[in-house]
């Protein structure tokens, strides 16, 4: 069976395969918020888009301190407790990982898979030395205490993804703490990516904790809780000074555009539209967890963030390409390293959209 590609959302590539019109079909592949990029951004940039006339400003000043403001107000503390020299933000949260590996140079490296494939290709062009930890279905695919055993002082670095891309799990916070406990006693640099941690109210991450361990070093993306990844912005943080002002320093002049500037202050203001996103996630996540977990043949995980993952249990059936015949694209995960071509990852849609996903769901189901 053929592989599908390495990321989500890539409904011209599909539509040319199946001959569909790429604005026909439902994309379920891509994570990316259904309540659009807020109102607030798209008047602020309406009424400044003369700001391309100019050059950003190449330190990008402005939209380091309101990211460092927003982390300091959701920790209730001084805004220089959280001082800019703590982020570096990027085009997209996938120039970040390639700029700190190039930067950093590990020689040996842990990575926990499945996850996004990203980490493996920035190691692999450095010609680093890739060891895996490997979740396994009996296990239910989370993070457990057997990662502890798996660390060891000749790693150099640890790459880890929370909640986990594809599988959605999150780590039990005693085993988080646990991890960064023993990852600085061995001198490994934790590179935590955080990209979907916006979409659960209920944790804030590893900030609180980021002076107390120059060893880490956290991933953010914008793109997926504000519905923007055509604007592409990330940002990364870290207390550790000397990485930090490294990577500023050696960074290509200009990576962000003047929209993406612009967006961050606007964006982490507007309180009312992550409210609004909570209250979506919180029906549409239950909702679309039970009814694929009412459909015959499948093992579906409980999710944290806004998709959900699965495993079918019928043998030689392409799930995707069975969709795709009804213009309903979902993500097929056999290019993950320790998935195979049983495994599917599905967007949290509105329940319009969800509706007819499990609609189509079930009649394909009965019919393979």
């Amino acid at each position: 069976m053929a592989k599908s590609g390495q990321h989500g959302g890539n409904t011209r590539q599909m539509a040319e395969k199946y001959g569909r019109k790429a604005e026909d079909i439902l994309d379920f592949s891509a994570n990316i918020n259904p309540l659009g990029m807020p109102q607030t951004l798209r008047d602020a940039i309406i009424s400044q888009v003369t700001c391309v006339e100019r050059y950003p400003d190449i330190d990008y000043q402005h939209l380091h301190q309101a990211i460092a403001r927003h982390h300091a107000a959701q920790m209730s503390r001084p805004e220089s407790d959280f001082p800019a020299s703590y982020v570096i933000a990027g085009n997209g949260a996938t120039e970040l990982i390639f700029q700190w590996v190039q930067q950093t140079q590990p020689r040996r490296a842990l990575i926990v898979e499945p996850t996004f494939a990203e980490y493996r290709q920035a190691l692999t062009r450095i010609g680093c030395d890739i060891e895996r930890f490997v979740l396994v279905e009996q296990e239910g695919f989370a993070v457990t205490e057997r990662l502890l055993a798996a660390l060891h002082e000749e790693l150099d670095c640890l790459f880890l993804c929370t909640p986990n891309n594809p599988t959605g799990l999150m780590p039990a916070p005693a085993l988080l703490q646990q991890i960064l406990n023993r990852s600085a006693e061995l001198g490994i640099q934790l590179f935590v990516d955080e990209s979907f941690i916006d979409f659960l109210p209920q944790h804030r991450g590893l900030t609180d904790v980021l002076d107390r361990y120059p060893n880490l070093f956290l991933l953010r993306s914008m793109t997926k809780f504000y519905a923007i990844p055509g604007l592409r912005l990330g940002y990364l943080l870290a207390a550790n000074q000397p990485i930090m002002a490294t990577l500023r320093d050696t960074r290509e002049p200009w990576t962000i555009n003047a929209f993406a500037a612009l967006a961050a202050d606007i964006l982490l203001q507007d309180h009312a539209y992550a409210q609004q996103t909570y209250h979506w996630l919180h029906s549409e996540q239950s909702y679309l967890f039970q009814g694929l977990s009412q459909l015959p043949g499948l093992t579906v995980y409980p999710p944290a963030a806004n998709y959900i993952f699965f495993r079918l249990h019928r043998a030689d059936f392409d799930l995707q390409h069975a969709l795709m015949q009804r213009n309903i694209l979902i993500r097929h995960c056999a290019n993950y390293p320790g998935l195979s071509t049983h495994d599917y990852r599905v967007a949290i849609r509105t329940r319009e959209d969800n509706q007819q996903l499990l609609e189509a769901l079930r009649d394909v189901l009965a019919h393979c």
